[in-house]
C-alpha cells in the first residue's frame, strides 16, 4: 500500500535552532508558518542560548538560525527536545526562502524512497 500525501508529510521533523533578538530567525520563523499551511511536519524549535543545549550553541550560536529537516521514523523513540535530529541533518541556514525549504523537505522525502 501506498502512503497517501498526508502520511508521507508527516514523516518529515524540521527542528529550528534559534535565539533571542535574532531578526533572522523571526524571518525564519515566518517561512516555516507559511510553509506549514501548506505542507504538514513535525516542528521543534531551540533555543541554543538556552542552558542544556551546549552541543548545539557550540554548533550555531554565530549562525541561528538554521533548520534541520530530518525524516521523523528515523529519530529515536522517546528522545527529549534536541536529542531528534543530528549534526547531519540537511539543512538551511540564515536566509531561506518557502521555496527553498520546500525543495529540502522533498529531497529529504525522495532519499527516503530510495532507500526503503
Amino acid at each position: 500500500m501506498k502512503a497517501t500525501l498526508s502520511l508521507r508529510q508527516l514523516a518529515l521533523r524540521l527542528t529550528l535552532f534559534t535565539r533571542a533578538n535574532c531578526s533572522l530567525c523571526d524571518d525564519a520563523k515566518a517561512v516555516l508558518e507559511r510553509t506549514r499551511n501548506t505542507r504538514r511536519f513535525e516542528y521543534t524549535e531551540i533555543d541554543v542560548m538556552v542552558t542544556g543545549y551546549d552541543k548545539w550553541k557550540a554548533l550555531y550560536e554565530f549562525d541561528t538560525p538554521v533548520v534541520h529537516v530530518d525524516q521523523a521514523q528515523e529519530l529515536k523513540e522517546g528522545a527529549s527536545q534536541g536529542e531528534g535530529t543530528t549534526a547531519q541533518a540537511k539543512k538551511l541556514m540564515h536566509r531561506f526562502t518557502e521555496a527553498q525549504l520546500r525543495a529540502t523537505m522533498d529531497e529529504v522525502e525522495h532519499n527516503k524512497a530510495i532507500v526503503r
